[in-house]
Order: structure tokens, then sequence, then C-alpha cells
């Protein structure tokens, strides 16, 4: 009962920290690279701001849910350090900027995408 009011005096061993194979996306050139890639396999792009809390907790939850046996390639878009980026990720798939924000490609085209808390709730197993 004291162990629990007051912790435990054994040392608590470090949380294991899952470790994703993001891609870091850094040019618009990037782009149309994913867009062929998209063809024979799932593309990934999570878009996030670095400075926002709400951001931040959505990725922390997307990183411990994600299955590191999905058929996919996974970008990371850092959107406040190339916000070019961020923008023609917009234009060229035409989805509205949000954030955080993940987008799912297939063939060229965006078959499904989320924002906020609606990202972890999208069936990534269904795209792969």
């Amino acid at each position: 009962m004291f162990n629990k009011l007051f912790g435990s005096s054994e040392p608590k061993k470090p949380k294991e920290e899952k470790i994703l194979p993001w891609q870091p996306l850094k040019e618009v050139s990037q782009l149309d690279n994913i867009s062929e890639k998209s063809k024979s396999k799932t593309q990934l792009i999570f878009k996030h701001s670095t400075r926002c809390g709400i951001s931040s907790m959505v990725m922390k939850q997307f990183v411990s849910a994600y299955d590191l046996d999905s058929n996919a390639d996974l970008y990371y878009l850092d959107l406040l350090s190339y916000r070019d980026v961020s923008n023609e990720v917009g234009y060229k798939f035409q989805v509205m900027h949000q954030s955080p924000q993940l987008l799912v490609i297939r063939n060229g085209v965006v078959v499904a995408h989320a924002s906020h808390g609606e990202i972890n709730e999208i069936d990534l197993r269904k795209y792969s």
C-alpha cells in the first residue's frame, strides 16, 4: 500500500520509445517522387507543427499506435521549417492545410486525410 502512495524504492525502468521509419520531407521536388511511388506503395505524409501542444500530443498517439509492419512509406513534414513544402502539399494533393494533418496517398491522389484527433481514427490497414 505504501509503495502505491509514495512510490517504490525500486528504480523505474525507462519506457522504451518506439521509433518510426520517418523520412524527412524538406523539398517540394520530393512530392513528385511521393506521387510516383504511391502507384505501387501507400505514401503517408504527417504534417506537424513543432510549436503546437495539440500537434505534439497527436503525434505521440500516432507513433504509439502505428503498426511498424505497415506497408507504407512515412514522411514527416515540419511545416514551420518548410512552409513552402507544406503549401505545395495542399496544392498538389488538393487538401486544405491543417495542423497536425495526415495524408494517405495512393495512385497519385489523397485517398484519406484527417487532422487533429481524427488522425488516429484512420484505419491505415485499409490502404497498405
